[in-house]
């Protein structure tokens, strides 16, 4: 058995397909979801990344950004509703790192928590598969 899951930003359908696990960061913590999982409904963090392991063994893990939004999971179903998102395929690592670059030396970064926009630029990276 495997998770229907959709991936969905105000634009529309980013990604949707079937998958063996879903793993997400929420405000309470990483959660990660196989079938039968008890309904849950969580908050994404701000700038986190989104792990959904596909079903087929030689399709790679999809890895998305997102900047914060809602995962709903009900009866095998996954439903991941973000305010942003961006699958690692699409992104500009050039472009994305100089924005990280721009935002770090414009900010006066204090406190232990970096902001959401550095951690959406970070998690942008990590999707496409580079460091930030």
């Amino acid at each position: 058995m495997t998770l229907a899951v959709e991936l969905v930003q105000p634009e529309g359908e980013l990604w949707a397909g079937n998958a063996e696990m879903v793993i997400a960061r929420t405000s309470d913590g990483e959660i990660g979801i196989l079938t039968n999982h008890a309904p849950v409904i969580g908050i994404l963090y701000e700038g986190s990344l989104v792990q959904i392991r596909t079903e087929n063994p030689g399709q790679p893990d999809v890895l998305a950004a997102v900047s914060g939004g809602f995962l709903s999971v009900a009866n095998n179903r996954v439903s991941i509703l973000a305010r942003q998102a961006v699958l690692g395929s699409d992104v500009n690592t050039a472009e994305t790192q100089a924005l990280l670059d721009r935002t770090l030396q414009e900010q006066q970064l204090s406190g232990p928590e970096e902001p959401a926009d550095v951690r959406y630029y970070r998690a942008l990276l990590a999707a496409a598969g580079e460091a930030g």
